[in-house]
């Protein structure tokens, strides 16, 4: 109970000093919708010239993007923080952290809470929202709850993302553009079909390492629409148990960097 009371006072006071200053804080949160609409008109650009893309009607290919957007924009408000790690691990802040009777990881999570970024998850759920209205869907139980779960499944994924990227730092201190090619390179590869993709590099990212699942196969659920590439009618219902296994993953690399980590002495 006293863990909860300290993470609540951590919270309570970055929301505090987040809106201090309210014109700063109000033009960093609208601001910060700026990615996320980009990347939802880069895809309606591409149907500008052409009817379909990888084989999918532009509502269903906004279902994706939807999806991706949906859990992105979740994972980087709860836990896209994560990556300032390296900038403790270089300066021997962590230290400080680490000594205290709290988590590591949920310090670091609060200790600079991105309230400026609350509307980016409004967009995304937006988004995902309209598409879903703009598809004919057959609704069952199966995919009421599919459509419940799915956008969380994705923010865990995407979250179990930034939290192993991140992890690196313990042993390579530069690591943040290696890092950002899975995070936000994840983000654009999600938002399209993987139909569009071809060989190796569908095999490696889509599937090998699971971000098929988090928008595209529990898109092509909802949609009830065979998948162009042969996997199963119930694949698209597979996300959680994805994010699951990424979560333990995840978890593993951040207690092998927290062990591998040496203190500065500072």
């Amino acid at each position: 109970m006293g863990e909860l009371r300290a993470y609540a006072a951590l919270g309570a006071a970055q929301v505090r000093s987040a809106t201090a200053y309210r014109t700063s804080f109000l033009i960093e949160l609208f601001g910060n919708m700026g990615a996320t609409v980009f990347d939802v008109l880069t895809v309606l650009v591409l149907f500008r010239v052409t009817p379909a893309l990888g084989g999918f009607s532009l509502a269903e290919a906004m279902l994706i993007t939807g999806l991706s957007a949906a859990g992105f924009t979740l994972a980087d408000f709860a836990v896209g923080n994560v990556d300032r790690l390296k900038s403790l691990v270089r300066a021997g802040t962590l230290d400080a952290v680490l000594v205290r009777p709290l988590g590591a990881l949920p310090q670091l999570l609060l200790m600079d809470l991105p309230i400026r970024k609350a509307l980016r998850v409004v967009f995304g759920f937006t988004v995902l929202g309209l598409a879903v209205a703009a598809n004919d869907i057959d609704w069952t139980p199966a995919r009421v709850l599919l459509l419940v779960v799915a956008p969380v499944a994705a923010a865990v994924f995407f979250g179990s993302i930034f939290v192993s990227s991140a992890s690196l730092a313990f042993w390579w201190v530069e690591s943040g553009e290696v890092g950002a090619a899975f995070t936000y390179g994840g983000r654009d590869f999600t938002s399209y079909p993987m139909s569009v993709y071809g060989g190796w590099f569908r095999g490696l990212f889509a599937y090998a390492l699971g971000f098929a699942f988090v928008a595209y196969q529990p898109a092509l659920a909802l949609l009830g629409v065979p998948d162009p590439l042969g996997l199963p009618a119930w694949s698209g219902f597979l996300s959680p148990l994805v994010a699951l296994a990424a979560a333990a993953f995840a978890a593993g690399v951040w207690r092998a960097g927290i062990r591998h980590y040496r203190s500065t002495g500072s």
